[in-house]
């Protein structure tokens, strides 16, 4: 066996060992993950601020503090006004039914000539309404759960104190780490590699960052659209479109249909919501095509849609929230890798086309 061939199998080894440590560690992963992830989105923070004559530690003390800023308007602000909704949304479910039960299954029922029988909705209207009036006993059967399995109150509990603290010491000495990982890389292939994790580096950069902005962005715009239509669940209608926007087209497909359904619910056939709705979507669907993701995402991520979805459903199915965590960046270096593959074998004598055979000569 060559030398060659023992080094391709020393590193599937590795890169096997590396999936198994993962799957066998991923109920801890969870806080260093996200505190790596939230540290790689505020390294750039930071490093701007070092241009600007600042100390890393003082940087990482000010992108730290605007962090914490960001959460806790988010928890003082936002999530009490979505959890209302949450709650008009649960209570409206029964009148849901009702206009499906009598208008439109129906309807639907006459046009495909099913059996009377056919729709069971009634036990499903009663289940829901019955449940309407034991939401405390919902919420204490989740506390009394909590409290019960105090280890795993207490586990959770530290898993989120946790991602503050590894979020702050890796921000801290990401230069240091990175400079580290280098002098580790084979001297003959440190080149092919940092040109590698540099392409890496600028699709998962834009995909995450620029991503990032334009779903927070889109979000903002949808819910205020919604909610000076007038749309009683505007906010989280505008906010899960928002969410939803990481793949493109999917939250504006979604936003649109949600909201939709909510107006006909709330305004009935008038069409002045109707059409409110869609202007909404329409002009967060031109903002995000015209000015958002040439400004924010540009062109470098090359990741289809598709592959998106799938590379979150399968990170998921494999290893669960890690999965989810670890799924786009994977997704991403394995795009930029066959993108090299792609031309390596453009480059190959088996893409080549096969050389003229010479001519017979003429006779004599």
């Amino acid at each position: 066996m060559t030398n060659s061939s023992s080094n391709r199998w020393l590193w599937l080894a590795a890169l096997l060992l590396c999936g198994w440590l993962v799957y066998q560690l991923s109920p801890i992963l969870s806080p260093f993950l996200v505190g790596m992830l939230l540290a790689y989105l505020g390294d750039p923070l930071v490093d701007r601020l070092e241009r600007w004559g600042l100390s890393r530690t003082w940087g990482v003390i000010a992108v730290f503090t605007l962090f914490s800023l960001a959460l806790l308007l988010l928890l003082l602000v936002l999530l009490p006004m979505l959890g209302k909704q949450l709650v008009r949304l649960y209570q409206l479910a029964p009148q849901a039914l009702d206009w499906l039960q009598h208008q439109a299954l129906p309807w639907v029922q006459v046009q495909l000539g099913l059996e009377p029988g056919f729709w069971r909705f009634d036990q499903l209207k009663a289940s829901l309404s019955g449940q309407l009036g034991n939401t405390t006993d919902i919420v204490g059967g989740l506390l009394s759960r909590a409290t019960a399995s105090g280890l795993a109150l207490l586990a959770w509990v530290g898993n989120l104190l946790l991602i503050p603290v590894v979020c702050f010491y890796l921000l801290r000495d990401w230069d240091h780490i990175m400079a580290r990982l280098r002098t580790l890389l084979p001297r003959r292939q440190e080149p092919v590699v940092v040109g590698l994790l540099g392409e890496c580096h600028e699709v998962i950069g834009a995909f995450l960052r620029g991503q990032l902005l334009v779903m927070l962005a889109l979000a903002f715009v949808y819910a205020v659209g919604l909610m000076l239509v007038g749309l009683e669940l505007g906010l989280l209608i505008g906010v899960l479109a928002g969410l939803a926007s990481i793949v493109p087209y999917m939250g504006f497909v979604v936003g649109i249909g949600a909201a939709m359904v909510a107006a006909l619910f709330q305004f009935g056939l008038e069409p002045y919501p109707l059409l409110a709705v869609a202007a909404v979507f329409t002009v967060g669907q031109m903002l995000e095509g015209m000015l958002l993701t040439p400004l924010l995402v540009g062109d470098r991520i090359g990741l289809h849609p598709v592959a998106v979805i799938f590379a979150v459903l399968a990170g998921g199915q494999l290893f669960g929230f890690v999965g989810v965590l670890l799924a786009l960046p994977i997704a991403a270096v394995i795009m930029v890798v066959l993108r090299h593959v792609h031309d390596i074998y453009k480059l190959s004598d088996l893409y080549a086309e096969r050389a003229e055979l010479p001519a017979d000569p003429p006779p004599r």
